[in-house]
């Protein structure tokens, strides 16, 4: 592939073109391979799909709200032992996803659905069934595993096919689902109980499950890069749907390239790769902010039923479509704020005089990737506290007037849902190899502080009301958001030191392999592969050898192509 010649508005002075100038390693990547072989429509496509995915986890918890007080009569038992429900689901809602996304990255996006969907709709069929307590609350808790992980397998998908200079809209596109859970869950949730009964939503769920995994065992292609790289590279024979084979063939027969290079990381990321990333310098402040963010976002959200049945007397329908606004400004956000991220990441590429070529990944070494994103994220956040307050205030109103009310629903979740969605693209831009891991972090401590803010509304709100608890909120905040300023101006120092760290490490232990193979005599290799042949052909021979030079044995071995 030739390299795309410099215009004379990208050109830059010639002291200025060090090799490690921004605008230098960015312009490399023109010369790179496609980033992505999947075609606009299959972007999009995919995308969509993984954000109606992505809806398992957010209606499984939002659809079981209405029915609360419904259970609680039917099971013997009571409102409290029902709560802890909500909570264990949220627990369990963060710890899945580090395996979930652990297993995506290291064996491919497409395992990881089938698995979640499987769990979820054994769960959904037992939660149907179930009467008792117990076996409520255990089946809660598998429900949530199989549903929780979607969250994060969509921000990997998009990771997967999208580059950072359109990655805003696309994570935009892959969170609708998760944005429209907590909004339709409660009116799904209220209809369902209402003309059906309560095991009418477990159905549902079922059978939405079970539409959701027929889509990906028969459509959806594997796209993790750490499997196919840019899409040409075979995925393993056990992980091909029917449209990636369809896929494949035009590919051959087009005279597609298999760019193997393109495959991300050799050595595939642990099952539990998610962890290590909450205790990185950048990461560790990241994630914690977002989870104090989402624990206020949670004080809204369980809080918003009692609220509205003590005040306006709402049935579980009512209260369900309280929850419109909810739904209506995180679908906008969703839109918009997505545009406005890859516009920020554009402005800073014209400071730098970087080229953005379409189809291509920019390296983002020695470019401010934090500050392009934060500088949308935090001035949503700064807005979310002016709503969040008045919110509260009006909240604690004897007569509270309910336009006021939907109008500040909406805002509240514009503008965190706006906030979150920055973050999303920030964390995926620093670790492209691990992608679904990252995200599963961020679920983590997102889940784990916003089950923290269920647990602590009620006791809130008795205590000191709505109107000192959205004070109490904003203050917080407002003084944690330093959380995120330092990442934003000492972001790309604290990336290059874990380079450093991460190349001498690989370095030691590449020495350490010398040394190693130097140790052992040549007559006692047994194994010797042909590279040449394995990388042309996926097999190779290998024959064992005794210091006498006679073979005790001999065979073949061969590769699955995606390695």
């Amino acid at each position: 592939m030739s390299e795309v010649p410099q215009t004379a508005s990208t050109a830059l002075p010639e002291e200025s073109q060090s090799p490690n100038s921004p605008a230098v390693e960015a312009n490399k990547d023109a010369t790179e391979p496609q980033f992505s072989t999947f075609s606009s429509i299959e972007k999009n496509l995919y995308v969509y799909i993984s954000s109606c995915a992505a809806f398992a986890s957010p209606v499984s918890s939002g659809i079981y709200y209405p029915t609360l007080s419904i259970l609680a009569s039917d099971l013997h038992t009571t409102l409290t032992n029902i709560n802890l429900t909500i909570t264990t689901y949220m627990i369990f809602q963060g710890l899945a996803p580090t395996i979930v996304g652990g297993i995506s990255d290291r064996y491919g996006r497409r395992p990881a659905y089938l698995i979640c969907f499987t769990i979820f709709i054994g769960a959904n069929i037992g939660l149907a069934l179930q009467t008792n307590y117990v076996a409520l609350l255990l089946l809660r808790c598998l429900q949530s595993c199989g549903s929780s992980g979607t969250v994060a397998l969509s921000n990997g998908v998009v990771s997967d096919i999208a580059t950072r200079a359109e990655r805003g809209k696309y994570i935009g596109y892959a969170a609708l689902g998760s944005s429209l859970g907590p909004a339709l869950g409660p009116i799904i949730g209220g209809l369902l109980a209402h003309f059906l009964g309560w095991r009418s939503i477990f159905w549902f769920l079922t059978i939405y499950a079970g539409v959701m995994l027929t889509v990906f065992v028969v459509f959806i292609p594997e796209t993790c890069r750490n499997i196919v790289g840019n899409g040409s590279v075979p995925a393993q024979k056990w992980n091909i749907s029917l449209m990636t084979y369809l896929r494949l063939r035009k590919q051959r027969k087009n005279g597609v390239p298999v760019s193997r290079e393109t495959v991300q990381n050799k050595r595939r990321p642990g099952i539990l790769s998610s962890l290590p990333i909450i205790f990185e310098k950048e990461s560790f402040l990241l994630l914690v902010y977002a989870g104090i963010l989402y624990a206020g976002f949670y004080i809204i959200m369980a809080g918003l039923p009692a609220q509205l049945t003590s005040v306006y007397n709402y049935n579980s329908i009512q209260i369900g479509l309280c929850y419109l606004p909810i739904g209506c400004g995180a679908i906008v956000a969703r839109t918009t704020v997505g545009r406005a991220i890859d516009w920020n990441f554009r402005r800073h590429c014209r400071k730098l005089d970087i080229e953005i070529v379409k189809g291509k990944q920019q390296n983002i070494e020695n470019f401010p990737i934090e500050r392009a994103r934060l500088e949308v994220g935090l001035p949503l956040v700064y807005l979310g506290c002016a709503v969040f307050l008045p919110y509260g205030w009006v909240m604690s109103l004897l007569n509270p007037p309910l336009a006021a009310v939907i109008v500040l629903l909406f805002f509240n979740a514009y503008v965190l849902s706006g906030s979150f969605q920055a973050l999303n693209v920030l964390v995926v831009d620093c670790h492209p190899d691990s992608s679904a891991a990252a995200s599963a972090a961020l679920n983590l401590v997102r889940c784990l502080l916003g089950a923290g803010g269920v647990a602590a509304v009620v006791p809130l709100l008795d205590r000191i009301g709505s109107g000192w608890t959205g004070t109490m909120v904003t203050l917080i905040w407002l003084l944690a958001s330093v959380m995120w300023w330092a990442p934003m101006i000492w972001g790309p120092q604290w990336r290059k030191e874990k380079k450093i760290r991460e190349d001498a490490k690989r370095a030691k232990k590449k020495k350490n392999r010398r040394d190693v193979e130097k140790a052992v005599p040549a007559e006692y290799r047994a194994v010797q592969l042909s590279e040449t042949t394995l990388q042309a052909t996926g097999k190779g021979t290998w024959h064992q050898t005794i210091p006498d030079g006679k073979k005790t044995g001999q065979g073949s071995s061969s590769r699955s192509a995606s390695i």
